[in-house]
């Protein structure tokens, strides 16, 4: 088991964090220590962090 790492850019304190626990990875609130934990296949992760870097998940700016 590894230990839980933030994201570099994570400059608030109100993150999630992530880490590898043999074939898995596990995401978590940073601010919930003992909170629910998000478990992901090593294929599910890469594509979802695949998707994070092609900017499938950019919000479209809603007008005012």
């Amino acid at each position: 088991m590894t230990a839980w790492i933030r994201s570099s850019r994570c400059d608030s304190g109100t993150c999630v964090e992530a880490r590898r626990v043999g074939d898995v990875i596990e995401v978590r609130d940073s601010k919930a220590d003992d909170g629910p934990v998000l478990r992901f296949t090593p294929e599910e992760w890469a594509a979802f962090t695949g998707g994070v870097r092609a900017g499938e998940f950019e919000f479209e700016e809603v007008p005012a």
